[in-house]
């Protein structure tokens, strides 16, 4: 069986290799953001909807990641994007790792 940091390791290594093909395939880019606060309203949607789901008993990875998602899309500040796209991508993370869980990987 895998251990949590194990598997962990394994997910962001894929993290790495998926990257670098991107890099390969597009080379480094340096897009602009596209953040607005425009999307608070769908990021304030997501929130609701992922407290509802939870406190119903119906909560999923699907309603955090997306909640997170919409919090990085209505960041215009870019020490609190960062920050919410650290948290997007660790829900990401998380989120593999319960399918890694249960296909006993």
């Amino acid at each position: 069986m895998t251990t949590h940091h194990g598997r962990q390791a394994r997910i962001l290594d894929d993290v790495r290799r998926e990257r670098d093909a991107q890099d390969a395939r597009f080379g480094v880019q340096d897009l602009p953001d596209g953040t607005h606060d425009v999307f608070r309203s769908l990021a304030n949607q997501h929130r609701d909807n992922c407290d509802a789901a939870f406190k119903g008993g119906n909560g999923t990875y699907r309603h955090v990641f997306l909640e997170e998602v919409f919090e990085a899309v209505a960041e215009t500040d870019p020490v609190r994007l960062r920050a919410e796209l650290i948290q997007a991508i660790a829900v990401g993370v998380k989120w593999v790792e319960g399918i890694d869980r249960r296909e006993g990987r």
